[in-house]
Parts: structure tokens; sequence; C-alpha cells
């Protein structure tokens, strides 16, 4: 059921407006559920900050109170936030509200999504039973209101963020992770991406579907996008509990998160904000959100202060170190013959999705690894002193910047909030 619903591209939702279109959802949920006793919420962490999630957070916990017993950043495979993270991201939240996903230990299979579907929607390339997990709290904890905020936009891996990605990917186990993940890889990521309805995307639903109808899920989706000016803002917020209510937020989306331009660019630059990305598992997005505008022959260059690792996880950092990024046929080759990249899909899944697939170059300025690692997982290197020295994230704009040396670039300041892709290759 969808209960609220409110944005255009030219809608700005302040935090005052912002906070009484949740309420005012709320309270349309309220009216048919009833007042809840006990709440858990489910919102990303801080690698989604701009997702107006924390707010959204904090607004449930003024109502709620002791009501709110539990808060579950969904990390997915990510690092626990820090005490640091929780104050900047949930101002005013208190820290013992909130507990830690662990991903290889703390789940529950709900159901199993058989074969037969995923080796249909996958059009052949893969056969093998999904298994739909969730952490315990989210199956057993006895909450009577699972409420979970946060951001759709476009996605590597699920075409577009959120809805029930949230529960069974960011509260999910290794092995639904894993096989979401490869799926999504082996499919193409430039086949998804953009797409709100996809063999990824048909997996979950058909998980939800079949075996979590019985969960007191509530999503709070906003929309958020970037202003003539450059800054960000609310453009709209869904509350519901069904598919209606994702795929509301998706056609917002794409009107304001996605950029398409008629010519694929010669050179992008991309700055990652160190307090957003750490690794390249993440920093990746810079590869990730611009490989389809990207020209044949062309160079994303990554101005990456924050990076100092490659995976989130010890052991994705290792495999990732080991194999390194490299092209679809490699990796699903290695995948066959190599035990621990086969019992690590979505290390696999990551490796072709930081691949250009030898189409264009991917060069890393990162503040903390050295040459010799950068260049080890396959891509180029630069020094980030000097990289930043030339394209100076406070002198360039959004988009198309000339430099003084003539020298043509596309900006992007941050890859999470949107998609960037040539009409040409898109439409392919």
């Amino acid at each position: 059921m969808l209960y609220y619903a409110k944005g255009s591209p030219d809608t700005v939702l302040s935090d005052s407006e912002l906070a009484a279109a949740f309420q005012e959802g709320l309270d349309k949920v309220e009216a048919v559920r009833g007042r809840p006793k006990r709440v858990l919420v489910l919102p990303p962490d801080i690698t989604r900050v701009h997702s107006r999630a924390g707010r959204l957070t904090r607004f449930a916990y003024d109502r709620y109170g002791s009501a709110l017993t539990d808060i579950l950043p969904a990390l997915g495979t990510h690092k626990p936030m820090t005490s640091e993270e929780i104050r900047e991201m949930f101002p005013g939240v208190p820290e013992g509200l909130f507990r830690v996903h662990r991903w290889r230990t703390d789940v529950a299979t709900l159901g199993e999504v058989p074969a037969s579907f995923i080796e249909e929607v996958s059009e052949g390339k893969l056969s093998f039973p999904w298994p739909a997990q969730a952490n315990r709290m989210v199956v057993e904890g006895k909450h009577d209101l699972i409420l979970s905020p946060g951001q759709v936009v476009p996605h590597e891996v699920i075409g577009m963020a959120n809805y029930n990605k949230n529960v069974f990917v960011g509260t999910g186990g290794a092995e639904g992770i894993n096989k979401s993940h490869y799926l999504g890889a082996v499919y193409g990521m430039e086949r998804i991406m953009g797409r709100a309805i996809n063999p990824v995307r048909k997996v979950l639903n058909y998980a939800h579907d079949h075996f979590a109808r019985h969960l007191p899920l509530v999503f709070a989706h906003t929309v958020v996008g970037r202003q003539a000016d450059g800054s960000l803002a609310v453009k709209g917020l869904y509350i519901g509990d069904d598919l209606e209510c994702f795929l509301k937020a998706a056609e917002l989306s794409l009107a304001v998160n996605f950029t398409m331009l008629d010519k694929p660019l010669a050179k992008a630059v991309v700055y990652l904000d160190p307090k957003e990305f750490r690794s390249t598992w993440l920093g990746n997005k810079s590869v990730y959100r611009t490989r389809m505008a990207l020209a044949d022959g062309g160079e994303l260059v990554v101005l990456a202060p924050g990076v100092k690792e490659f995976g989130e996880d010890p052991e994705i950092d290792r495999l990732i170190r080991k194999y390194g990024y490299t092209g679809t046929d490699r990796v699903v080759g290695l995948v066959e013959k190599e035990a621990d990249l086969k019992a690590s899909l979505s290390a696999a899944a990551h490796l072709i999705h930081g691949s250009s697939e030898g189409r264009f170059s991917i060069t890393y300025a990162p503040g903390h690894l050295s040459r010799e690692e950068v260049e080890g997982v396959g891509f180029r290197w630069a020094d980030l002193g000097e990289t930043l020295r030339r394209y100076d994230p406070a002198r360039l704009k959004e988009g198309i910047n000339t430099l003084p040396d003539g020298e043509e670039i596309f900006y992007i300041s941050n890859p999470a909030v949107g998609l960037w892709a040539y009409r040409g290759r898109f439409a392919s």
C-alpha cells in the first residue's frame, strides 16, 4: 500500500517540510496498522549520508521515543559505523540504540528462490537457488513496525537502490549477498543500472512476495537531486509497504539523478569525499556511474584522498589484491577454478564491476595506497597532490570544464548521487 507520495523534479523539501511530510505519512501508516509498540529502524550507513535517512531516523526517534527499541544500519558487507559517524549522521539519537549487522553470522533464512527462477531471469547464464536472508533481529525481533528509510538512486548491482534491497542485501547474509551481486555482474551492469526492474530486483521481489509478507516492513524512500547551484535537495518522499512506493520513487530518481549526454566523454574526473569513500569497494562508484558516459579509449581520473584499502571486509580486500580488477570473461573463468573466489561471489562481482573491460583507462589518485598497490589491481596510479593541483575540486564546476591549457574534462563531485550515460550507449 502507498501511504504517502510527494515529489517532482521541481520540488524542494526543506528539513521542516521533510519532517512534516514524514509525520503525515506515518500518521497514515498508523491509521491502517495502529500505533506501534516496538519499532526497528533500518537506515543505511554513513556511505549514504546524503540520503537524509539520518534525519528521518531522528524524526522517527522523536515520534516514537522509548518505543523505538533498535536501530540496525543496513551495512551489507561494509564496516560497522563508528561513534563519530553515528553522531554525524544521526545527531541527537542515542548511540545505545544502534546494533551492528554481522553479515557472515547474524542472519536467518526466510526461504529459497528456486534455481529455475534464477536461470530464467539470468537468461540461462546462472542456475543456483538463492536464499532470502535477513538479520535475525529483522526476522525474530518481535517488532510491530520495521521502518526502512533510504534513498532511491541508480545503483550498479540492482539498477535502482533501496526497497527490499535494504533488507535482503543490507541486512542479508553472505550467500544471499554473494549470489545477488554475481547475478547482476554476469547479466551485465550496463543492462541493469537505471532500470527499476531487472533480474536482481526480480529475485528480491520474489523473495519479498513469497517469504517476507508477514514482516511489518514500511519503506520511506527519499529522492535527492542536485540543484542549479550544485547543492543537494530532497526532491521527493514516498512511504509504503509494496512495490508501488519504490517504482514511484525510481521514476522521479531517473528524472533528477540521471544525466544523459549527447556525446561520450574523453575524460572524466571524479572526486571522492574522504568521509564517505575509504575503499575502492565504495569508491568504484566512480567507475560504475560513469562507465556508460566514457568514450572508447577515454580516461577516468579518480581523486580519492580517503581511500586506504580495497575491500571493506578483510577477506574481500585480500581477494581484490590477489586477482585484481579484470574483465567479465576472466573473472567467470577464475570463479570456476579458484575456490576462494567461488566462495566469495560478491568479490567476484566487484572485480567485474571495477573493470572497464579494456574500453577506457582508470587512474586512481589515492590518499593512502601506494603505486605498487594500485597498479597491482589493474588501475593506473597518480600522485594525489599533483593531481589535485591540476584538478582542484574547489575550482571545478559540475559537468564540462575547460582548463587553462585547453584540456576539456567532465567533473563529478560525488558519483553516489547520480548516473551519467552517453545516449547511444544507454539505448543499446
